[in-house]
């Protein structure tokens, strides 16, 4: 997990917390504000940078989203503070060991389970299993080195597809050219289970992508 990389954005966003707190202002009635569009822009980066790390669920996500909501003084003080707690854990290693055990548990126990769909010759919801599991991978080695696994587009928060992850990994050098084929194989073979083109493998190639994204998994961190 490439740590540092993560670190520096939070540094960035805490940054930009500060540099917000710069504008601030009184108003008629006493309270202290900030800048509004720059608020703004701190606190979206904030929740984006959260959200990919954590998940829109996790605790620092909602108190952030629910304490940093508008542009007072105090609630960018508050976000600021929370980006600072994220950053102590990175430091610390917390955050690395926490979801690293989460992941491996829930990859075994899937890995498990296509296993013994492939013992007992079920290979389609087999291919599909192991390809599930292939893709959340894709997506957590994203995080680990702070790759954005979505795109704006208008307003919406679209998420990438997963072929698109797989360049995206190469070009950050996460793993190479051989492997982004080898993975691009495995994921065809996965939707042509999904769309029941079941006639387009057989269950040979399916224990080989099997073993193959088990080796991926152990070898790409």
């Amino acid at each position: 997990m490439d740590v540092n990389r993560i670190i520096d954005r939070v540094d960035f966003l805490i940054n930009q917390g500060n540099q917000t707190l710069l504008t601030q202002w009184t108003g008629s009635g006493g309270a202290k504000y900030v800048n509004r569009g720059g608020f703004s822009g701190f606190r979206s980066a904030s929740l984006s940078f959260i959200g990919q790390l954590f998940g829109v669920e996790n605790t620092y996500y909602k108190e952030f989203n629910s304490s940093c909501s508008d542009h007072y003084k105090t609630h960018a003080e508050s976000g600021i503070n929370i980006l600072i707690s994220i950053k102590n854990e990175l430091e610390n290693g917390w955050l690395t060991s926490y979801r690293q055990l989460v992941t491996a548990d829930i990859f075994s126990d899937f890995l498990e389970m296509s296993k013994y769909l492939l013992d007992e010759k079920y290979k389609d919801p087999a291919a599909v299993m192991v390809g599930s599991v292939l893709e959340e991978h894709l997506r957590q080695l994203c995080k680990n080195h702070a790759i954005e696994i979505t795109f704006i587009k208008g307003n919406d928060l679209i998420p990438k597809k997963a072929d698109v992850i797989n360049s995206d990994l190469v070009k950050a050098g996460v793993y190479g050219v051989l492997e982004q084929k080898q993975v691009t194989s495995w994921l065809h073979l996965r939707n042509s289970s999904a769309h029941g083109k079941y006639n387009d493998y057989t269950i040979d190639q399916v224990n080989l992508m099997y073993n193959g994204v088990l080796d991926f998994i152990i070898k790409t961190k």
